[in-house]
């Protein structure tokens, strides 16, 4: 299933907060020691071996990735070098299947000590439960803030894993980069940025508030020329025609097109008529993880850096 349909549905239910009730707070020791709990059985028989994960999630699987971690599985891993590309995924990493109806038993042959899931796949919770202890991870959350959860969500995994000073040192990592990137693209601060994913050669996803995108532009110094409403996810679909109202914007547009999206708009009296399109302000960068983590916003930060300095044009 394409990575738009499978992610972009209806926002998952939000996780109850500790102590979000009545009553005394939770600390936040206290939440997440409440949150690594079900590891506690898991980490006593694993003790002599690498903990066995199955991780159902794009954006924890490259963040494990990252911090030098394989997952023995994830979902539907033949669309990762459609949309992830980086890191690599190793050949023998399994796949139990689509996200959202992964192989249930395939899943309990793998016998893992962990399965990893986010919010969007509490309906399938119960299910894996019966199989090993299962941790949910939001990122994406109908209150936004996706990086500062992705910080979280990198603590949480390397705590997970036992390499909390690799999850230290790649929080400074992307950090460091984004001050590099901020210095390196002050000259194009001055112009306002559309990002957007083509969905067919008229409709489109322009990523806004609550986006990863738009927090990293934040940190890079770039405005984004995007200023409407967007969903739970951070994007808005809408046709290209909408994006004609900021006449100085540049257009970054991710990769992979749409099969035969690129004539189409070529021959488009609608996409001509774009003020992006007459100025030739138009930057192709390759795929970059729009619902990902940590990793995905340092890469998105680096393929734009590129673009803008003398890289990919459209």
């Amino acid at each position: 299933m394409h990575k738009f349909e499978r992610t972009a549905g209806n926002p998952p239910r939000n996780v109850a907060t500790p102590g979000g009730g009545r009553g005394r707070p939770v600390t936040r020791r206290l939440a997440l020691s409440l949150l690594l709990a079900p590891l506690a059985a898991a980490g006593g028989r694993a003790a002599s071996r690498p903990l066995r994960i199955v991780c159902l999630d794009d954006g924890l699987t490259e963040t494990l990735l990252t911090l030098g971690f394989e997952p023995v599985a994830v979902a539907d891993r033949g669309s990762w070098e459609t949309w992830v590309v980086e890191p690599a995924l190793p050949s023998d990493i399994v796949d139990v299947g689509t996200l959202l109806e992964p192989n249930l038993e395939l899943v309990q042959q793998l016998r893992p000590d962990l399965i990893l899931a986010i919010p969007y796949l509490d309906g399938i919770k119960p299910l894996l439960e019966r199989i090993a202890p299962v941790t949910t991870i939001g990122i994406y959350a109908e209150d936004g803030r996706p990086y500062a959860r992705a910080v979280k969500a990198t603590r949480i995994l390397a705590r997970l894993i036992g390499r909390e000073a690799e999850g230290e040192a790649l929080i400074a990592r992307v950090e460091a980069g984004f001050a590099q990137t901020r210095q390196a693209l002050a000259p194009h601060a001055q112009r306002p940025l559309y990002v957007v994913n083509f969905l067919d050669p008229r409709n489109i996803r322009v990523y806004g508030r609550k986006s990863l995108f738009q927090e990293v532009l934040d940190r890079i110094g770039l405005a984004n020329a995007w200023t409407g409403e967007t969903n739970y996810w951070g994007f808005a679909t809408t046709g290209i025609e909408a994006l004609g109202g900021t006449g100085a914007a540049r257009l970054a547009y991710l990769e992979p097109l749409p099969q035969g999206a690129a004539g189409t708009l070529t021959a488009s009296p609608v996409w001509n008529a774009m003020p992006f399109v007459r100025d030739g302000a138009i930057l192709r960068l390759p795929p970059v993880l729009m619902f990902g983590a940590l990793p995905s916003a340092a890469r998105f930060a680096s393929v734009l850096t590129q673009a803008l300095t003398g890289g990919a044009r459209g």
